[in-house]
Protein backbone atom coordinates (compact mmCIF):
# COMPACT_ATOMS: atom_id res chain seq x y z
CA UNK A 1 0.00 0.00 0.00
CA UNK A 2 1.52 3.59 -0.94
CA UNK A 3 0.17 6.95 0.74
CA UNK A 4 1.00 10.21 -0.64
CA UNK A 5 0.86 12.87 2.49
CA UNK A 6 0.54 16.37 2.04
CA UNK A 7 -2.24 18.62 1.25
CA UNK A 8 -4.91 19.28 -1.59
CA UNK A 9 -6.50 22.19 -2.95
CA UNK A 10 -5.52 25.46 -1.30
CA UNK A 11 -4.94 29.32 -2.80
CA UNK A 12 -6.76 28.33 -5.92
CA UNK A 13 -4.41 25.62 -6.79
CA UNK A 14 -4.26 21.91 -6.30
CA UNK A 15 -2.38 21.81 -3.45
CA UNK A 16 -0.57 24.99 -1.75
CA UNK A 17 2.70 22.98 -2.44
CA UNK A 18 4.05 22.63 -5.59
CA UNK A 19 6.67 19.93 -4.47
CA UNK A 20 3.60 17.74 -3.28
CA UNK A 21 1.39 18.57 -7.18
CA UNK A 22 5.02 17.26 -8.27
CA UNK A 23 5.10 13.80 -6.22
CA UNK A 24 1.68 13.52 -7.09
CA UNK A 25 1.83 13.81 -10.60
CA UNK A 26 5.10 11.61 -11.38
CA UNK A 27 3.56 8.88 -9.42
CA UNK A 28 0.72 8.98 -11.73
CA UNK A 29 3.34 9.18 -14.46
CA UNK A 30 4.82 5.79 -13.27
CA UNK A 31 1.63 4.29 -12.90
CA UNK A 32 1.82 4.12 -9.15
CA UNK A 33 -1.86 3.29 -7.01
CA UNK A 34 -1.89 5.26 -3.91
CA UNK A 35 -4.34 6.87 -1.65
CA UNK A 36 -3.57 10.59 -0.38
CA UNK A 37 -3.53 11.55 3.41
CA UNK A 38 -2.89 14.65 4.64
CA UNK A 39 0.68 15.39 6.33
CA UNK A 40 1.56 15.53 9.70
CA UNK A 41 4.92 17.14 9.76
CA UNK A 42 6.03 16.79 13.50
CA UNK A 43 5.59 12.82 12.37
CA UNK A 44 8.83 12.58 9.99
CA UNK A 45 12.19 13.91 10.49
CA UNK A 46 12.65 16.36 7.64
CA UNK A 47 9.48 18.00 8.89
CA UNK A 48 8.08 18.69 5.44
CA UNK A 49 5.73 17.40 2.93
CA UNK A 50 5.30 15.94 0.02
CA UNK A 51 6.59 12.31 1.78
CA UNK A 52 5.38 8.46 0.93
CA UNK A 53 4.74 5.59 2.91
CA UNK A 54 5.44 2.76 0.74
CA UNK A 55 4.36 -0.66 2.14
CA UNK A 56 5.56 0.50 5.87
CA UNK A 57 8.62 2.44 4.65
CA UNK A 58 8.51 6.20 4.49
CA UNK A 59 10.30 8.18 1.86
CA UNK A 60 10.80 11.94 2.10
CA UNK A 61 11.18 14.80 -0.78
CA UNK A 62 10.08 14.54 -4.05
CA UNK A 63 13.59 13.70 -5.54
CA UNK A 64 14.05 10.73 -3.53
CA UNK A 65 10.20 9.58 -3.56
CA UNK A 66 10.81 9.74 -7.67
CA UNK A 67 14.45 7.57 -7.08
CA UNK A 68 12.66 5.16 -4.79
CA UNK A 69 9.66 3.83 -7.51
CA UNK A 70 11.96 4.15 -10.27
CA UNK A 71 14.59 1.97 -8.63
CA UNK A 72 11.51 -0.33 -7.42
CA UNK A 73 9.93 -0.54 -10.60
CA UNK A 74 13.26 -0.94 -12.77
CA UNK A 75 12.04 2.03 -14.95
CA UNK A 76 12.67 5.62 -15.25
CA UNK A 77 10.60 9.30 -16.18
CA UNK A 78 13.49 9.70 -17.86
CA UNK A 79 13.60 6.95 -20.58
CA UNK A 80 13.25 8.24 -23.68
CA UNK A 81 15.30 11.55 -22.81
CA UNK A 82 18.49 11.61 -25.21
CA UNK A 83 21.54 12.59 -22.94
CA UNK A 84 21.82 15.89 -23.46
CA UNK A 85 17.50 16.24 -22.71
CA UNK A 86 17.69 14.30 -19.32
CA UNK A 87 20.65 16.63 -18.66
CA UNK A 88 18.28 19.77 -19.78
CA UNK A 89 15.37 18.19 -18.09
CA UNK A 90 17.60 17.83 -14.55
CA UNK A 91 18.27 22.05 -14.85
CA UNK A 92 14.78 23.11 -15.74
CA UNK A 93 13.99 21.45 -12.56
CA UNK A 94 16.35 22.87 -10.78
CA UNK A 95 15.84 26.91 -11.97
CA UNK A 96 12.52 26.09 -11.52
CA UNK A 97 12.06 24.55 -8.03
CA UNK A 98 15.50 26.53 -6.37
CA UNK A 99 15.04 29.75 -8.51
CA UNK A 100 11.70 30.38 -9.39
CA UNK A 101 10.20 28.76 -6.32
CA UNK A 102 12.08 30.83 -4.05
CA UNK A 103 10.86 33.90 -5.81
CA UNK A 104 7.31 32.49 -5.32
CA UNK A 105 7.47 31.80 -1.60
CA UNK A 106 9.07 34.76 -0.87
CA UNK A 107 5.84 36.57 -2.66
CA UNK A 108 3.42 34.24 -0.16
CA UNK A 109 5.33 34.49 3.13
CA UNK A 110 7.45 38.22 3.07
CA UNK A 111 4.26 40.24 1.85
CA UNK A 112 1.88 40.81 4.84
CA UNK A 113 -0.85 40.71 3.21
CA UNK A 114 -0.45 37.67 0.77
CA UNK A 115 1.43 35.84 4.26
CA UNK A 116 -1.95 36.72 6.13
CA UNK A 117 -4.48 35.34 3.78
CA UNK A 118 -2.03 32.40 3.02
CA UNK A 119 0.23 30.65 4.78
CA UNK A 120 -0.85 32.07 8.26
CA UNK A 121 -3.67 29.30 7.71
CA UNK A 122 -1.52 26.87 8.53
CA UNK A 123 -1.00 28.03 11.91
CA UNK A 124 -4.54 27.97 12.92
CA UNK A 125 -3.91 25.16 14.75
CA UNK A 126 -1.63 26.56 17.52
CA UNK A 127 -2.74 27.93 20.77
CA UNK A 128 -4.47 31.47 20.10
CA UNK A 129 -2.39 32.98 23.23
CA UNK A 130 0.84 32.12 21.02
CA UNK A 131 -0.33 32.14 17.56
CA UNK A 132 1.08 35.49 16.63
CA UNK A 133 4.33 34.65 17.96
CA UNK A 134 4.51 31.50 16.44
CA UNK A 135 3.98 33.42 13.18
CA UNK A 136 6.48 35.85 13.57
CA UNK A 137 9.61 33.84 14.75
CA UNK A 138 8.42 31.45 11.83
CA UNK A 139 8.86 34.16 9.60
CA UNK A 140 11.91 35.83 11.19
CA UNK A 141 13.61 32.25 10.05
CA UNK A 142 12.69 31.79 6.61
CA UNK A 143 13.63 35.55 6.35
CA UNK A 144 16.88 34.68 8.21
CA UNK A 145 17.10 31.45 5.86
CA UNK A 146 16.42 33.46 2.59
CA UNK A 147 18.88 36.27 2.90
CA UNK A 148 21.91 33.37 4.23
CA UNK A 149 20.80 31.58 1.12
CA UNK A 150 21.46 34.99 -1.08
CA UNK A 151 17.75 35.43 -2.51
CA UNK A 152 16.55 37.91 0.21
CA UNK A 153 19.43 40.30 -0.42
CA UNK A 154 17.84 41.34 -3.34
CA UNK A 155 14.90 44.01 -3.12
CA UNK A 156 11.30 42.89 -4.59
CA UNK A 157 11.68 44.38 -7.90
CA UNK A 158 15.00 42.24 -8.46
CA UNK A 159 13.75 39.31 -7.32
CA UNK A 160 10.28 39.58 -9.50
CA UNK A 161 13.13 40.16 -12.79
CA UNK A 162 14.98 36.79 -11.76
CA UNK A 163 11.41 35.29 -11.97
CA UNK A 164 10.77 37.14 -15.10
CA UNK A 165 13.94 35.25 -16.67
CA UNK A 166 13.13 32.23 -15.42
CA UNK A 167 9.84 32.14 -16.85
CA UNK A 168 11.28 33.10 -19.84
CA UNK A 169 13.00 30.62 -20.51
CA UNK A 170 10.90 27.98 -19.55
CA UNK A 171 8.01 29.47 -22.22
CA UNK A 172 11.49 29.48 -24.77
CA UNK A 173 12.12 25.73 -23.81
CA UNK A 174 8.33 24.88 -24.46
CA UNK A 175 7.30 26.80 -27.57
CA UNK A 176 5.15 25.60 -29.47
CA UNK A 177 5.27 22.35 -28.45
CA UNK A 178 2.46 20.31 -26.34
CA UNK A 179 4.84 19.68 -23.50
CA UNK A 180 8.99 20.45 -22.52
CA UNK A 181 10.24 17.86 -24.39
CA UNK A 182 7.86 16.96 -27.40
CA UNK A 183 4.45 15.48 -27.74
CA UNK A 184 4.30 13.78 -24.53
CA UNK A 185 4.98 14.73 -20.58
CA UNK A 186 7.86 13.61 -18.90
CA UNK A 187 9.75 13.84 -15.69
CA UNK A 188 10.58 17.79 -15.48
CA UNK A 189 7.29 18.28 -16.66
CA UNK A 190 5.56 17.70 -13.13
CA UNK A 191 8.19 19.90 -11.58
CA UNK A 192 7.48 22.67 -14.29
CA UNK A 193 4.13 22.54 -14.73
CA UNK A 194 3.24 22.60 -10.70
CA UNK A 195 6.04 25.43 -10.01
CA UNK A 196 4.36 27.58 -12.43
CA UNK A 197 0.53 26.27 -11.31
CA UNK A 198 1.64 27.54 -7.80
CA UNK A 199 3.38 30.96 -9.15
CA UNK A 200 0.37 31.99 -11.50
CA UNK A 201 -2.28 31.58 -9.39
CA UNK A 202 -4.33 34.72 -8.41
CA UNK A 203 -5.09 33.74 -5.06
CA UNK A 204 -2.07 36.08 -4.20
CA UNK A 205 -1.46 39.69 -4.66
CA UNK A 206 1.52 39.75 -6.59
CA UNK A 207 3.10 40.73 -10.00
CA UNK A 208 4.25 36.78 -10.80
CA UNK A 209 0.72 35.44 -12.49
CA UNK A 210 1.15 38.71 -14.72
CA UNK A 211 4.51 37.70 -15.64
CA UNK A 212 3.86 34.38 -16.76
CA UNK A 213 0.57 35.68 -18.77
CA UNK A 214 3.11 37.65 -20.82
CA UNK A 215 3.98 34.29 -22.30
CA UNK A 216 0.51 32.97 -24.14
CA UNK A 217 1.66 29.28 -24.42
CA UNK A 218 2.10 28.74 -20.58
CA UNK A 219 -1.73 28.85 -19.80
CA UNK A 220 -2.53 26.32 -22.19
CA UNK A 221 0.67 24.15 -20.51
CA UNK A 222 -0.99 24.40 -17.40
CA UNK A 223 -4.13 23.48 -18.64
CA UNK A 224 -2.65 20.70 -20.28
CA UNK A 225 -0.99 19.41 -17.32
CA UNK A 226 -3.74 20.24 -14.59
CA UNK A 227 -6.64 18.22 -16.67
CA UNK A 228 -4.60 14.96 -17.31
CA UNK A 229 -2.71 14.86 -13.34
CA UNK A 230 -4.05 17.40 -10.70
CA UNK A 231 -8.12 17.28 -11.34
CA UNK A 232 -10.43 14.88 -9.07
CA UNK A 233 -7.48 13.92 -7.22
CA UNK A 234 -9.77 13.43 -4.42
CA UNK A 235 -7.74 14.85 -1.18
CA UNK A 236 -9.16 14.78 1.89
CA UNK A 237 -10.03 17.95 3.66
CA UNK A 238 -7.49 19.76 5.08
CA UNK A 239 -10.08 21.55 7.72
CA UNK A 240 -11.47 18.35 8.61
CA UNK A 241 -8.08 16.73 9.42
Amino acid sequence: MTTLYGWGPMFDCPSPSPYVMKSDIQLQMLGIEFDRAIADLDSVSKHKAPYVEDDGEIIQDSNFIRAHFEKKLGKSLMDGLTPQQQAQSWAFERMAEGHLGAVMAGERWMIDENFKKGPAMFFMGAPEAMREQIMKETRDGIRASRYGSGIGRYSRDEQLQLAAWDIAAIAAQLDDQLFLFGDGPTVADASVSAMLISTATPYFDTPLGGIVKEHGNLAGYMQRMSEKYLEHQGWPSLIAA
